[in-house]
């Protein structure tokens, strides 16, 4: 054990002492956790490395530094370790992600060297529920994806991406990770979607982070000529019923502030803010 205040990197041996940190808030903390849960902390299996910071020799605040940057229950003093070692190190995530206070004390303190972002979300409510609303009817046309519709799939899910991020998920690698990862939900039974009678996708969502006590459901996305029909709630309300019933018992997201749309859906769908996301773009 240090007996010291400091930060490192953390080791494949220190796992317990890092899902005790992460346990601390299990749906704030879903999507580092399900990775953790799988990969454990060897960085090449976790796709990055993961940073502790130790109060009086004990572990008490992370960072997932990977393809995103995510401070996980960082206090101040937290913060400002984690700032260090992401100035020493250099820029190399996509994102920096997380609760909203951390994430902003973290971004007031690198973008002196890391900016400017191409874009900051200030407020992205995290909402959350634990139940089936009965105000929304489940839309009985949404149903798992099958692996041999990815042809379908793909489109949708790289529309969506590019609509809510800002670029294409095609860039860079020409789309082989991205793909990848669209490959995995489709084939772990957690991508959804509705098709119309030629086979396209006009509703679809995905459960991308999942562990025993929370999921996250991301991607929502109806095809543009198919908005104002009323299919995102049911289609959300479908989703959510998969979710608590074959995942987790908590489903979470987060949204952007400004999409009032999408946040009266998932009001209407059972869901409540329980805080709220960061979201810095690179």
């Amino acid at each position: 054990m240090l007996t010291q205040t400091t930060s490192r990197v953390l080791e494949p041996s220190d796992l317990n002492a890092a899902l005790a940190v992460l346990d601390r808030e299990p749906v704030t903390n879903a999507f580092v956790t399900s990775r953790v849960q799988v990969a454990g902390l060897d960085p090449w299996r976790l796709g990055g490395e993961m940073w502790g910071w130790y109060e009086d020799g004990m572990l008490t605040s992370l960072c997932y530094a990977g393809a995103n940057l995510v401070p996980i229950c960082a206090g101040p003093r937290a913060v400002r370790a984690f700032a260090d070692r992401a100035r020493r190190a250099g820029r190399r995530c996509s994102s920096i992600v997380g609760p909203a206070d951390a994430t902003s004390r973290l971004w007031r303190l690198l973008e002196p060297s890391w900016g400017p972002a191409r874009e900051v979300r200030r407020r992205q409510p995290l909402m959350v529920t634990d139940r089936m609303s009965d105000r929304v009817a489940p839309d009985p046309h949404v149903r798992r994806v099958r692996k041999d519709e990815m042809d379908a799939i793909m489109p949708a899910c790289v529309a969506m991406f590019t609509e809510e991020v800002g670029i294409s998920p095609l860039a860079g690698d020409g789309g082989l990770l991205y793909q990848a990862r669209v490959a995995e939900l489709v084939g772990t039974g957690r991508s959804f979607a509705r098709f119309d009678a030629d086979g396209r996708v006009v509703f679809k969502a995905e459960i991308g982070a999942a562990t025993d006590r929370a999921c996250q459901i991301q991607g929502v996305w109806v095809a543009p000529e198919y908005r104002g029909r009323g299919l995102a709630a049911p289609g959300m309300a479908a989703v959510l019923r998969y979710a608590l019933t074959d995942i987790a018992p908590v489903a979470s997201l987060y949204v952007n502030d400004f999409n009032t749309a999408a946040r009266r859906t998932y009001h209407r769908v059972g869901f409540e803010e329980a805080g709220a996301f960061m979201s810095v773009l690179f």
